[in-house]
């Protein structure tokens, strides 16, 4: 592994303490953990000097360190078997940044991946992920999907009636297996984060609620065409607090415990994702061993409580594996000063690929890459290029005396920046890098302007029209 040394930078206020790093909770801090400043005052990433790697890959450019990524995995691989007696898997959410790389990352260690769409539930094959580690979730599947589930024999996470219904007419079309299924289930808690992150609450588009369980049961107990293995529940995003998914181990083992009344054989206890990170400084998140040891432990009690067998517990971390994995690099250009108002910085990227801040008011840090040591002195407005009032990524932050052509670093981007990123203003999606030991691996390339108009289509009539 890389080493890390300490890090006090004066333009970013970041003041890191010494610790072994394979002791760190990535989730904790506010870079990757491999983050450092070398002798020419440049942030380094996994060994890469982020400068140098917007020389060559161009900007935007997102810089994933596949050392924090492997260290967040291993740490719920690790703290699920230290605190939960009974089997256990880690699924990635994969709906935080699906890719090939980053599946065939979660693959090599043993992690599952949870899947939202056809095209999610593709890319994870396509990586050489096992279907028998794969659960396919959403409120909406169309048929199609449904029928490449059923025909890649991973777990279909069943979220309502159309769904269990469609499910029986396809398995009642064909001669297949009995078909893999989990209930998600809306338990009724709720918990301290943005209004539309919120999965959990009874008001909610997902899954089932608690008075049409007992009629699923005896739905699932006429139709042995579907086998469902457990129960699933996702109480929301950006979670700090831990007592929540603590009381949704009691909620959901209750369930569990009904189910048996139905003559349905459940083995498999989903209590989902949706532990926070550290975006700002002013947040704090519990460490990804404090969620796991709280999520077991709540589970065996309540199994003890309700006298069943240990279930084999999954869970479903997206953001918390690889939210604090990636920093996006950007290069400043214009700057406009509103005297006694505000300063503005542009940068040559914004709402297309991070649209998290336009979308939740979400905030971030950032520094300046070559100018590490540097005082903060001012306080400036990052705005991104494109032609919406609201494009700005980051309200007053403190940084040095930008100047054209500085490297820009956000941190914390991760999760939700390039899964959300689009074209909008028709500019091109950025480059993605995986960095390790000073080596970095192009693993999503630069779209091009050719790019962009590949799917376009022209009527004849309009061919040189006149």
């Amino acid at each position: 592994m890389v080493s890390t040394h300490t890090i006090e930078v004066q333009n970013s206020g970041l003041q890191y303490l010494p610790k072994n790093q394979a002791n760190r909770s990535p989730n904790q801090e506010l870079l990757p953990i491999t983050a450092q400043v070398n002798n020419r005052d440049c942030l380094e990433v996994g060994g890469c000097d982020v400068t140098s790697l917007v020389q060559e890959f161009g900007s935007p450019l997102y810089i994933l360190d596949e050392t924090t990524l492997l260290t967040t995995c291993s740490q719920y691989n690790d703290a699920l078997k230290r605190y939960y007696p009974g089997q256990s898997q880690v699924l990635y959410a994969s709906k935080a940044w699906n890719c090939l790389a980053v599946c065939a990352i979660a693959k090599s260690v043993g992690l599952g991946i949870d899947v939202v769409s056809g095209g999610e539930l593709y890319t994870a094959l396509q990586a050489g992920v096992s279907p028998n580690k794969i659960y396919f979730h959403g409120n909406n599947k169309s048929i199609a999907e449904l029928k490449l589930a059923i025909q890649s024999g991973c777990t279909i996470v069943v979220d309502n009636w159309l769904e269990l219904q469609n499910l029986v007419a396809i398995a009642d079309s064909s001669s297949s297996e009995p078909i893999k299924i989990m209930l998600r289930l809306t338990p009724g808690i709720e918990c301290h984060t943005h209004e539309y992150i919120r999965t959990g609450h009874l008001d909610s588009k997902f899954g089932f609620d608690p008075n049409q369980i007992e009629q699923v049961f005896t739905f699932l107990s006429k139709n042995p065409a579907l086998n469902c293995l457990g129960l699933h529940a996702h109480i929301g995003s950006q979670i700090f607090e831990r007592q929540p998914h603590q009381d949704l181990a009691g909620v959901m083992v209750e369930w569990f415990d009904k189910a048996t009344k139905y003559g349905l054989q459940l083995s498999e206890l989903n209590v989902g994702g949706g532990l926070g990170i550290r975006y700002t400084e002013s947040d704090d998140p519990p460490s990804i061993e404090e969620w796991v040891k709280g999520v077991c432990e709540a589970v065996v009690k309540a199994c003890e409580n309700q006298q069943i067998p240990l279930p084999k517990l999954l869970c479903e971390p997206g953001r918390s594996l690889i939210g604090t994995a990636c920093v996006t690099a950007y290069t400043v250009g214009s700057t406009k000063v509103v005297p006694e108002i505000r300063t503005y910085v542009a940068v040559d990227g914004g709402m297309s690929d991070n649209p998290r801040p336009i979308t939740y008011q979400s905030r971030y840090r950032a520094v300046i890459a070559n100018k590490m040591s540097a005082d903060a002195t001012e306080t400036v407005t990052i705005a991104g290029k494109h032609c919406e009032s609201g494009d700005i990524l980051i309200k007053d932050a403190r940084l040095p005396k930008t100047e054209a052509g500085d490297i820009l670093v956000v941190m914390g981007t991760g999760a939700y920046n390039y899964s959300m990123s689009s074209n909008y203003n028709r500019l091109p999606r950025p480059a993605a890098v995986l960095v390790s030991n000073g080596e970095a691996n192009l693993i999503l390339q630069r779209e091009t302007n050719e790019d962009l108009i590949r799917h376009d289509r022209l009527p004849e009539r309009l061919v040189n029209k006149q």
